[in-house]
């Protein structure tokens, strides 16, 4: 299996576009994680099943949320995606969550390419009350038969909001591999170089 956080970056997010990897289906109660240090799946736990997932749960590469995971998408879609697969996703908006005391935010995405429905979700507020409802209520309750309280869903907020912790997820993951950073530095002069050349 490639390790997603060499094979993918994060996307052009500055233009409301995610590549987001899949952990975790909708309707599935198994918590399915990304290993970064074996760069494979793993399942976690089962949780109860009362506590199905309300929407497909998944990670965008090389960020680091306040908590040191990578940082966690809800990728809303009519039909369950499978784990492992990784897609382009468009940014509506954010979950501001605490976990036990950590940060712990979610970014609101659609598939960038949804023919199925006439990418009819732009923003935040195209979305069903009741599917941002379900999402409030599962991530308030999920972890109540064994630490309840420990979750609060603080707020939703637009995409906007969202880029600004997509930005600094980026900036934790480049401090922590310098190369990453170097990398996207090297290509970025290169381009220019090469956008110059051709200019002449």
């Amino acid at each position: 299996m490639a390790d997603f956080n060499k094979v993918l970056n994060p996307g052009d997010y500055e233009k409301g576009e995610l590549n987001v990897v899949i952990e975790i289906p909708t309707g599935s109660n198994h918590k399915i994680e990304w290993d970064r240090e074996r760069a494979c799946f793993m399942l976690d736990r089962v949780e109860p099943i009362a506590f199905a997932k309300p929407c497909n749960y998944g990670f965008i590469p090389q960020t680091l949320d306040e908590d040191g995971d990578e940082l966690d998408v809800l990728m809303i879609t009519d039909q369950p995606l499978t784990t492992g697969i990784w897609m382009k996703g468009r940014i509506l908006g954010v979950m501001k969550f605490v976990d036990d005391g950590e940060v712990d935010d979610k970014i609101i995405c659609v598939p960038d390419d949804d023919r199925n429905n006439g990418d009819k979700y732009q923003k935040l507020e195209d979305l069903p009350k009741r599917t941002l409802e379900q999402i409030e209520f599962h991530f308030n309750h999920y972890k109540d038969l064994k630490k309840p309280g420990t979750t609060k869903v603080k707020a939703f907020e637009d995409a906007a909001s969202a880029k600004k912790v997509i930005k600094d997820a980026i900036a934790r993951y480049e401090e922590a591999h310098p190369e990453v950073k170097f990398a996207k530095e090297a290509k970025n002069f290169a381009d220019n170089i090469k956008s110059k050349l051709e200019e002449l």
